[in-house]
């Protein structure tokens, strides 16, 4: 997925975002509407369903990990954002702490 469509989807509140680094990591800052369920203890079955997912962490190998469970739990409608936290910050993505 791609910085614009991700940014927009997050704006429009079509996607629900869930960042699977540790709650350290997302207390340092996060994207706002995303919910933090960390890799370290990752049940695919207490993700928010109702909306497409998008699994973030800083850079891109655990949501990428996250997603190949997620996947593998039966839940189709999942990508990643593979540039990470990184990636949103630098290409000016909203962030929170």
């Amino acid at each position: 997925m791609e910085f614009e469509a991700f940014a927009e989807a997050v704006d429009a509140g079509e996607v629900a975002v869930v960042d699977v680094r540790e709650p350290h990591e997302f207390a340092a800052g996060h994207i706002p509407v995303a919910v933090n369920l960390p890799l370290s203890r990752f049940d695919p079955q207490e993700l928010p369903f109702g909306k497409p997912l998008v699994l973030i962490c800083q850079a891109g190998g655990r949501s990428r990990n996250a997603l190949n469970r997620t996947r593998a739990s039966g839940v189709a409608d999942v990508r990643h954002y593979a540039g990470g936290m990184n990636g949103w910050r630098m290409r000016g993505g909203d962030v929170t702490v």
